[in-house]
């Protein structure tokens, strides 16, 4: 199963990625996590321990293995190949904790938004091996927006998770996300709430996504607002919440 998650910043889909990535892993599943979102926390998210999250390079970053892989260091030209070879890359590159391991796509910071170059290249042939070639739960986190999809890799993942809180800010940022996600050809898009206080927060998100497909929610927790303060992972405390992304993960596979 391939999930992409994202939503608003700081509606929490980090914490839901990393929570439902060691909930898949501990019910047995092979899980491989995507950070793709710039502001990498998915690995704090998971219970990775900072000397192990220092470790982890963003492939962006990694412009010397993109030019060998693409070829671009063996000419002056600036020609290179557009499908390197990269299959063994993620079991090389990545890190693993408690059955999750993790990768770090980043963001290449140069070029616009139509730059074809050897670090764009190399990470849309791994996103797209990622996606296309590898048997695995995939559970990517993303920034809010879909641009490390394209259209030649958005038929394969399996759902859009977009997650949403209760405020229009967040709604009025999903509605973006989804048009943009229809643009590009993702048809199953499923929204999950996060931070709910009350009943009402509940029933009012429950109205203003009614004609949604809206799998769960998140209770507001404290214990989770501690852990994101200590960089601790939520999961290895425990709590309600627990319980509540179990049965988004239920949903999940039922689609």
């Amino acid at each position: 199963m391939k999930i992409a998650i994202t939503g608003k910043g700081g509606v929490g889909k980090t914490t839901i990625a990393g929570l439902l990535a060691r909930t898949f892993a501990a019910d047995g599943s092979r899980v491989l996590a995507i950070d793709a979102d710039p502001d990498a926390n998915l690995a704090s998210a998971i219970g990775f321990s900072e000397k192990e999250r220092s470790s982890l390079q963003p492939f962006s970053r990694m412009k010397n293995l993109a030019k060998e892989r693409t070829g671009a260091d063996q000419n002056s030209v600036g020609l290179f190949v557009l499908n390197p070879k990269v299959d063994d890359l993620p079991d090389s590159h990545c890190i693993e904790h408690a059955g999750v391991r993790l990768l770090m796509m980043g963001t290449v910071e140069h070029g616009g938004s139509g730059c074809v170059c050897p670090e764009h290249t190399l990470l849309r042939s791994l996103m797209k091996h990622l996606l296309l070639d590898r048997d695995d739960v995939v559970i990517m986190d993303m920034e809010a927006g879909i641009e490390h999809l394209g259209r030649s890799t958005a038929e394969a993942v399996d759902v859009l998770v977009v997650v949403v809180e209760p405020g229009q800010r967040s709604l009025q940022t999903s509605t973006q996300i989804e048009m943009l996600a229809g643009e590009i050809g993702l048809k199953r898009i499923v929204y999950v709430a996060s931070k709910v206080v009350s009943n009402d927060d509940l029933v009012f998100l429950q109205n203003a996504l009614k004609d949604k497909l809206f799998l769960g929610f998140l209770s507001s927790s404290e214990t989770i607002r501690t852990a994101d303060k200590r960089g601790l992972c939520a999961f290895e405390i425990g709590g309600r919440f627990i319980s509540e992304v179990q049965d988004i993960k239920a949903s999940l596979t039922k689609l």
